[in-house]
């Protein structure tokens, strides 16, 4: 039977819509089960922590248990690679790290992934301070003074980090880049060995995240001379930022929720909807101003924003410094 035109083109019109409401009913029933969200670090440390108090809030807001899978290694590479090749259905999630933007040009042309094309991001958690310490040994009161103190002796200061391309690492050769002085790098196999050897004197300078060493701060056992971020942290508002002495510089770690590219919008605004009131709450704000976080939030576009900026200024920093992955 031949249908009237009218007749056939509302059929075919209601044909064509049947995908996009299943896509959008799909997305408001979201999540029907658990969801994994890998974190790409071992347990117990800041990044680990921030991704269980925002999966505890997901799970009760949401309904599903939002299980954190810890998937450490290879610089974050082997995480992060589960989570691009997973389905885009919203059911494993990446937590989306600053070695996210730095490994993009560390590992040039050895990664099976493009994060920018393969991660969609969902929103930015919080910002981490840097904060530039010394052992108590090292003259220098403040910024200005250390960098003459180094003028003076080239090459006799070491600077210790948790490893090559991390995130501290990098803040120390922006730093050197930054202000012309040569100090040596000494790399270790995590934070807690370097900063034992940073207590005990064997390095002189440190640029690690305030939750490391913001303990050893208060204590005396490190002088702090300045926090690395644009701004000065609320955990330690007497201390001046590297970026008054030395106009520009700016260094911090960040955390955010990325899913599979092609995880339906839905999805992602309803998951980036619940993050946000998650930074509101009273509650959790005063959980990651302990753990010395800056809040973020925003859509994902302000956190595509990010890394992409991120992305372009650490690339600068290791084709400048000639890193390579160790």
């Amino acid at each position: 039977m031949k249908l009237p035109r009218r007749n056939f083109l509302h059929l075919a019109a209601g044909a064509a819509a049947l995908p996009a409401v299943s896509r959008f009913a799909w997305a408001q029933a979201y999540p029907t089960r658990p969801v994994r969200v890998i974190v790409p670090f071992t347990p117990a440390g800041t990044t680990d922590i921030a991704a269980r108090l925002m999966g505890q809030w997901l799970s009760e807001r949401l309904g599903q248990q939002f299980v954190i899978e810890n998937r450490p290694g290879a610089s974050t590479t082997i995480g992060t690679e589960a989570v691009v090749r997973a389905p885009a259905d919203g059911y494993m999630l990446l937590l989306v790290t600053t070695s996210s933007a730095i490994n993009t040009t560390l590992f040039e042309g050895k990664l099976n992934y493009n994060f920018l094309r393969d991660i969609v991001p969902i929103v930015g958690i919080f910002r981490v301070p840097n904060v530039m310490v010394v052992h108590p040994s090292v003259p220098a009161k403040n910024v200005p003074e250390f960098i003459a103190y180094a003028k003076e002796n080239p090459g006799k200061i070491n600077v210790e980090s948790p490893g090559a391309g991390t995130s501290t690492h990098l803040a120390g050769e922006l730093f050197m880049l930054m202000t012309g002085v040569d100090m040596v790098h000494i790399q270790y196999r995590g934070n807690a060995p370097a900063l034992i050897d940073l207590l005990a004197g064997h390095m002189q300078v440190g640029f690690d995240t305030m939750p490391a060493s913001i303990e050893y701060i208060r204590a005396g056992k490190l002088r702090a001379l300045a926090v690395c971020t644009a701004t000065r942290s609320h955990a330690l508002p007497d201390l001046p930022t590297v970026g008054e002495f030395v106009p520009g510089y700016e260094s911090s770690g960040y955390f955010g929720f990325g899913a599979p590219a092609g995880t339906p919008a839905g999805i992602i605004d309803k998951l980036n909807k619940e993050v946000n009131a998650g930074l509101v709450d009273p509650k959790m704000k005063t959980q990651l101003a302990d753990l010395g976080g800056i809040i973020l939030g925003g859509s994902p576009a302000d956190f595509r924003t990010l890394i992409t900026d991120e992305t372009e200024k650490w690339g600068k920093v290791i084709r400048a410094a000639n890193i390579k992955p160790e």
